[in-house]
């Protein structure tokens, strides 16, 4: 099991019984490293700097027990941001009818690379109205990097009352050294 699997299973359980949810568990860096815990609220509402603070604290605490990485590492909690990773199948479910950049891990119709609105998901995987190639699907575990295009239509419905919460104060962060 990676390194970045053993702990997002150790803090998922505290951050659900905070009321948030694990995004992405990522580690970056060579000689210092940076390990970035990036979640949402449960009830999608916008992530605020006190959430991600609340977050640092506990995981900071989770990882100063279990101890998983030797050596001086920063520990980054944060919002996914407006034009926002998509990393679970419900985010591809949540974002639909938003535009979309995606990178395949294997060629699919020739290429790895497209962009394009997100229609959502389907049995067979993430389906893509591409500019270039029309409707197509990538199965979700071909999918390598997915992430939401900062447009108007998107920082529009993140600032719309009645429209999805996006989350407005996206970007927020707490960093701590460890």
């Amino acid at each position: 099991m990676e390194l970045t699997d053993r702990i997002a299973q150790m803090i998922t359980p505290s951050l659900e019984a905070m009321g948030y949810e694990l995004v992405r568990v990522q580690l970056s860096g060579g000689q210092h490293m940076t390990l970035q815990i990036m979640a949402d609220r449960a009830d999608q509402k916008a992530m605020t700097v006190e959430d991600c603070a609340d977050i640092s604290r506990t995981v900071s605490a989770l990882l100063d027990v279990e101890d998983p990485i030797s050596g001086a590492y920063t520990l980054e909690a944060s919002s996914p941001g407006i034009d926002r990773p998509l990393v679970r199948p419900k985010d591809f479910q949540r974002f639909a009818g938003f535009e979309a950049r995606l990178e395949a891990k294997v060629p699919v119709e020739g290429r790895k690379r497209f962009r394009g609105l997100l229609l959502g998901l389907d049995e067979d995987g993430a389906v893509l109205m591409d500019s270039e190639v029309g409707r197509l699907r990538i199965a979700f575990a071909d999918i390598g990097k997915a992430r939401l295009v900062l447009t108007d239509e998107l920082i529009a419905a993140s600032q719309a009352e009645q429209g999805p919460d996006l989350g407005a104060g996206q970007g927020d962060d707490a960093r701590t050294s460890n």
